[in-house]
């Protein structure tokens, strides 16, 4: 099995491409051992030291790593745990897990404002913020204010600040006149 692996702008979270669907729809970020009991692959990912936490979508999967360790220790222990989830056949999720799969669908009836805020973020934001190991998922608007969430490697990564500001910000006001901010929850 060959594995891709990419860098993305977060130093500590690398993405890894096993050619293999990792999920059928949407995302899950696991950021804890405890946290992935429904996903055999998590837990194998976890049984690596030095993984902090775990990231799901469609077709990729994004390793955050603890500040102490190196991508060179960690990068081939991660790749033989993906290999031999692969290889043993495994789902990705238990069938009680995938009711926690965000696939950020609308939930009730939502305005035109919220419609447009989230055809804009599925559209154009997140296959954007995908090719960097990530998600966003919309959380809220209120007020002018829009809530996002960012998963995988845009969870603590020092550049999401900037992209939440100045590229998505801007990019949903522009679209957007009733957008006045964006927030990450």
């Amino acid at each position: 099995m060959f594995i891709q692996t990419e860098i993305t702008p977060n130093p500590s979270t690398l993405k890894f491409i096993p050619g293999e669907k990792v999920l059928d729809t949407g995302s899950v970020e696991f950021a804890n051992k405890s946290e992935a009991k429904q996903s055999p692959l998590a837990l194998r990912l976890f049984s690596v030291r030095g993984v902090k936490s775990v990231f799901f979508s469609t077709d990729f999967i994004s390793i955050r790593k603890s500040d102490h360790e190196e991508w060179d220790g960690l990068k081939p222990l991660v790749l033989e745990a993906i290999t031999g989830h692969y290889e043993a056949g495994e789902s990705t999720l238990l069938a009680k897990a995938d009711k926690n799969v965000d696939s950020s669908a609308s939930k009730g009836k939502d305005s035109d404002i919220v419609l447009k805020i989230q055809d804009l973020i599925n559209t154009k934001v997140r296959p954007a913020v995908a090719q960097d190991g990530g998600d966003i998922t919309f959380e809220g608007f209120k007020d002018g204010v829009v809530s996002l969430k960012l998963k995988g490697a845009c969870a603590g990564c020092p550049s999401s600040t900037a992209t939440l500001k100045s590229g998505i910000e801007n990019m949903l006001k522009h679209y957007i006149p009733a957008v006045k901010e964006v927030q990450s929850v």
